[in-house]
């Protein structure tokens, strides 16, 4: 069993640190190496959900269990079933308080490997994305402003008439789009791995800016598509967001998440010298969602169009040809 331990000292109150921490539906725009977090379980004091996050270079998946507590500003986290070269992993956050106002974090990480030649592999990796995530946590919780005003989630909400298999085919193949949106100008888009997609793209938002993107995308056919932005727009810290798709009727429900981390300094260098953090999320909450909903209606209009050419729906009781 190996056992590290990386400390960051960082200008903030213990309290406001562990609940950046404490709330994983954030980590994807607050920490680098995370992808994706889909809750299975959750109160107040413990929770489980499937992570998916950027290890020596690739994405893994794995499901964890983490008991909270927020009196003592500890949590204890565990991985139910990891995957080789990982044995096993568990380990502890800890806030205390640290000089005027401060707080020490400590991340504790204990964790065995599957074949011992992977062991060094494996500790680097711990090592790096435990640096990053202390760093990226100071970053967040240093810049002077409460976190819940430089995080922000919105979401955009249509029904869409068309066959859902069809509303999803045009978010997934992101290959097509700069053939299929007008302010997508280029994407290139790859799959190593079922599921997971490594996205680049170059968009025009609303006000005519130009944006180019990197992003990776956790795919869940006929049903959501996540990703969060390694190379996010200039004012942002982090952006991720999610894709969700189910059946209502005869029509499709779709809704397209956002989650964004603003940085207040570039945000008030785009957007003028006094303006606000709220001007930011106002700016934001119209740019990304104008886009967001481009895509959906552009969603629609193809669905609908898929529709015009396949056999209407069977009568109940009737089985549609399988040939």
């Amino acid at each position: 069993m190996e056992h590290t331990t990386h400390t960051r000292v960082i200008a903030a109150p213990p309290d406001d640190v562990y609940r950046v921490v404490a709330d994983v539906s954030r980590w994807p725009v607050v920490f680098g190496p995370t992808v994706h977090v889909h809750h299975l379980e959750r109160d107040e004091r413990a929770e489980r959900f499937r992570l998916w996050a950027v290890v020596a270079g690739e994405v893994a998946a794995w499901i964890s269990r983490r008991d909270l507590d927020p009196v003592a500003r500890r949590i204890e986290f565990r991985q139910e079933h990891s995957r080789p070269p990982v044995a096993a992993m568990s380990g502890t956050w800890s806030f205390q308080p640290h000089g005027y106002g401060g707080t020490e974090v400590v991340l504790d990480h204990r964790f065995s490997v599957t074949d011992a030649s992977a062991r060094d592999t494996l500790v680097a990796a711990v090592d790096r994305n435990s640096t990053e995530e202390l760093a990226a946590l100071g970053r967040i919780t240093e810049l002077g402003h409460p976190v819940d005003e430089v995080i922000d989630t919105f979401s955009d909400t249509v029904v869409l008439d068309g066959e859902l298999a069809d509303v999803y085919e045009f978010v997934h193949r992101s290959d097509l789009w700069p053939d299929r949106l007008p302010h997508v100008a280029r994407v290139e888009l790859t799959e190593d791995a079922a599921g997971v997609q490594h996205m680049e793209m170059d968009t025009i938002t609303a006000d005519g800016t130009a944006h180019t993107t990197r992003s990776i995308r956790v795919c869940h056919p006929g049903e959501s598509i996540a990703y969060t932005q390694l190379v996010p727009p200039a004012m942002l810290l982090g952006h991720s967001g999610h894709w969700t798709f189910r059946r209502v009727g005869r029509g499709v429900e779709a809704t397209a998440t956002h989650t964004v981390a603003i940085d207040p300094e570039a945000a008030r260098a785009q957007l003028g010298e006094h303006s606000t953090l709220a001007d930011a999320r106002a700016y934001l909450r119209e740019n990304l969602g104008a886009n967001g909903r481009a895509t959906l209606s552009h969603a629609g209009a193809f669905a609908h169009l898929q529709g015009r050419v396949l056999p209407p729906h069977p009568a109940p009781g009737v089985l549609p040809s399988v040939e």
